[in-house]
C-alpha cells in the first residue's frame, strides 16, 4: 500500500464495554483470563492504531468498570478523552473453552444523562476539528442514544470540513446518512433489517445503497458510466446523504456502492478463527485510508484486508500494519454491472 503517512483519527466509543473472556490454558483444568477493553468504538480504535494512526477516543467512562477500561485502553497506546458518567460502563463475560463463544453474563451500560450527552458532543466535536477523519459508531444497547445525536454530529463536522465515516445501523444510521456523512458502512443484515433492501442478493443491496447515497452532480441519481477512484472530499455546499457505501457481507465479498458505480471488494479465502470484529475493522482500515488521502478503492482495500485478517485472530480489532497492507495488495476491486 502506498504512503507512510500516520493519520489523526478520532473516534466516538458512546458505549465502551469491559471484556472479560475465558480460554483454555495450557492446563486443562486452569483456563486463560483475558480482560480487555471492548465495545464498537475500542475495537474501531484499537485496529486504526495497528494501522498507524494516531487515535483519539471520545467516550463515557464510569464506575469500576469505566476506571479499568480507560486504564486498558490507555496501555493499548490510545489516546482516551473520558467523560464523566455516573451510571457506569456496561462488561461482558464470555467463554471460549469449547471453542465457540458462550455468553455466560451481560450487563448494560447506564444510560447518559443529559448533561453527560452534552459533555460528549462537545468532547468529540472539538477532537474531532483537529483529527484527519473522525469515526463514528454506535451505541449498544442503541437506545442509550438517541439517533438525533449521529446526524447533528455529522452535519457539525461536515460544515467544517472534516471527513466523516460511519458504522451504524436503523434510526442513528439513517440521521448520519441525512446530515451527509461522507461513507457509511453497514451489513447487508442491517440493510434488510433496515426494510432497505428485501434479500441478501447483490441487486437488492445495491438498489438499497443507492437510496441512501447522494447523486452525483450532473448525473441521475444511482447511475453513472464510470466508478469513481479518488481521494474522497467534503462537498459542503452539497445536499445531504451519504458519499459511499461500504456493505459488509460476511464471507462473500463486500459492496463498495457510490451515486456512478458498484464494485465488489474481493479478498482472499480465509479459515474462520473467530467471525466478531471483522466489521469494526474493516470501518477501521476503510476511516485509516480516508485519513490518509487513498483513493476510495485502495481505502475499501485496506479495510477488507483488515476485516478478513482479524476473522484469523482471537483478538478483536486486532492485527499488524504490515501483514494488512501486505494482504491489501492481494485484494481486488471489481465493477458490478
Amino acid at each position: 500500500m502506498p504512503t507512510s503517512r500516520n493519520p489523526r483519527v478520532c473516534v466516538l466509543a458512546p458505549t465502551p464495554l469491559l471484556t472479560v473472556t475465558l480460554e483454555n490454558g495450557s492446563d486443562d483444568d486452569s483456563p486463560e483470563v483475558h480482560v480487555h477493553p471492548g465495545g464498537q468504538g475500542l475495537w474501531v480504535a484499537r485496529m486504526a492504531y495497528s494501522l498507524g494512526a494516531h487515535v483519539v477516543v471520545c467516550g463515557p467512562f464510569g464506575g469500576e468498570t469505566g476506571t479499568v477500561l480507560g486504564h486498558l485502553a490507555e496501555e493499548e497506546h490510545l489516546q482516551v478523552r473520558r467523560i464523566g458518567y455516573a451510571g457506569g460502563n456496561g462488561a461482558y463475560l464470555h467463554d471460549r473453552r469449547g471453542g465457540e463463544r458462550t455468553e455466560l453474563a451481560f450487563m448494560p451500560p447506564a444510560r447518559l444523562d443529559r448533561h453527560e450527552l452534552d459533555d460528549l458532543y462537545g468532547t468529540v466535536l472539538v477532537e474531532a476539528l483537529d483529527a484527519d477523519v473522525c469515526v463514528i459508531t454506535g451505541a449498544y444497547p442503541s437506545p442509550l442514544l438517541p439517533a438525533e445525536f449521529f446526524g447533528r454530529l455529522v452535519g457539525d463536522l461536515r460544515a467544517a470540513g472534516v471527513k466523516t465515516v460511519a458504522d451504524l445501523s436503523g434510526k442513528a444510521a439513517a440521521e448520519a446518512a441525512k446530515a451527509g456523512v461522507d461513507v457509511l458502512k453497514m451489513s447487508h443484515e442491517e440493510l434488510i433489517e433496515a426494510g432497505m433492501a428485501e434479500d441478501e442478493s447483490v441487486e437488492s443491496l445495491r438498489e438499497g445503497a443507492r437510496r441512501l447515497l447522494r447523486p452525483e452532480p450532473g448525473l441521475p441519481e444511482g447511475h453513472g458510466d464510470e466508478f469513481p477512484d479518488e481521494p474522497l472530499e467534503v462537498d459542503t455546499d452539497a445536499p445531504g446523504q451519504v458519499g459511499a457505501m461500504m456493505v459488509s457481507r460476511a464471507a462473500e465479498p463486500a459492496l463498495l456502492v457510490t451515486a456512478s458505480g458498484v464494485s465488489e471488494v474481493v479478498a482472499p479465502s480465509v479459515t474462520t478463527v473467530d467471525p466478531r470484529g471483522a466489521g469494526d475493522s474493516m470501518t477501521a482500515g476503510m476511516a485509516v485510508g480516508v485519513g490518509r488521502g487513498l483513493r476510495l478503492t485502495e481505502a475499501a482495500r485496506l479495510g477488507a484486508a483488515a476485516g478478513a485478517l482479524n476473522v484469523t485472530r482471537r483478538g478483536l480489532g486486532t492485527g499488524h500494519r504490515e501483514q494488512i497492507e501486505r494482504f491489501a495488495e492481494q485484494i481486488t476491486v471489481r465493477e458490478v454491472g
